[in-house]
């Protein structure tokens, strides 16, 4: 049976906390989940590659079980996400790697890369976007708020952060809900519902803008870098479109695209599937 090691890595006075797995000295795959999860997200994943790669999940700065500083203390954005994940794969001493992005994972993951092209060996990316042709209309809410940020439309934002909204999030698109666990969701609404954490979301929610902002830069990362990159995608997710995964091949030829039939938290159907794609892609 695969180990997992649930350890905590002071980054510049930051606790982040992370699970570990796998043989340090085999090929490192970092782990960026999304919102409102945290590195629990790929509990299923990480025993299914553990034999392979040394797999490295933290909790993001606000989720989990990673320390959340007060808002005066901390600015919550996606450029501070990032800054303290760079540094932290450095203070663990991860110098090559690749990435598994997802969701909010993949702006955080795409600015690491920015930062430091040459620690990147391959990006996996499950429903992480880079493409304005990603987004859905479920976004629209939120872009109301980029465009007009006035407490009103601050407020609406609150209905993300329900554990009804949370679980519709895990359920919607998938065929047979009966193969989702209810225990991801409950935890993320959870985490979600302690002091304070409403704030730091609806903070990121508004930041989210500097993330499409970005995406020429990304974009042009991928064309002059070209890293390996695999889109593996539910295609029934409700915040980003097929038409992300598929934009990735304008920038990134070899591109490996593919579809399964499930929502945004794939892993919770389709672990296994993902897994056997991961190996596969990172070992060719």
């Amino acid at each position: 049976m695969t180990q997992i090691r649930y350890r905590t890595a002071d980054v510049d006075g930051f606790t982040i906390f992370y699970r570990e797995a796998g043989d340090p000295e085999k090929p490192a795959l970092l782990l960026l989940h999304g919102f409102p999860s945290s590195g629990h997200m790929f509990r299923d994943l990480i025993p299914l590659l553990a034999d392979r790669f040394h797999l490295v999940a933290p909790d993001l700065p606000g989720f989990g079980l990673s320390e959340f500083k007060p808002r005066d203390a901390f600015t919550y954005s996606f450029d501070a996400l990032a800054q303290v994940i760079g540094r932290f794969t450095e203070v663990i001493a991860l110098e090559t790697y690749a990435l598994y992005v997802f969701d909010y994972g993949a702006p955080t993951g795409f600015r690491v890369a920015l930062a430091h092209p040459e620690r990147v060996t391959a990006i996996v990316s499950q429903n992480g976007n880079a493409y304005e042709e990603g987004l859905s209309k479920g976004w629209n809410p939120i872009q109301r708020y980029w465009r007009d940020r006035s407490d009103a439309n601050r407020q609406a934002l609150r209905e993300l952060l329900t554990p009804a909204s949370i679980r519709w999030q895990y359920e919607h698109g998938v065929p047979d809900t009966s193969l989702v666990s209810p225990d991801g969701s409950a935890l993320d609404a959870w985490y979600i519902q302690r002091p304070g954490v409403d704030e730091i979301q609806l903070d990121l929610f508004g930041d989210y803008a500097s993330n499409v902002a970005l995406y020429p830069a990304f974009q042009a990362y991928f064309r002059e870098h070209r890293p390996k990159l695999l889109a593996i995608w539910g295609r029934n997710d409700p915040f980003f479109l097929p038409a992300g995964a598929e934009a990735f091949r304008r920038d990134l030829p070899d591109a490996q695209v593919r579809f399964l039939d499930t929502g945004h938290f794939a892993l919770e159907t389709h672990a296994a599937t993902i897994a056997e794609a991961i190996a596969r892609f990172l070992q060719s």
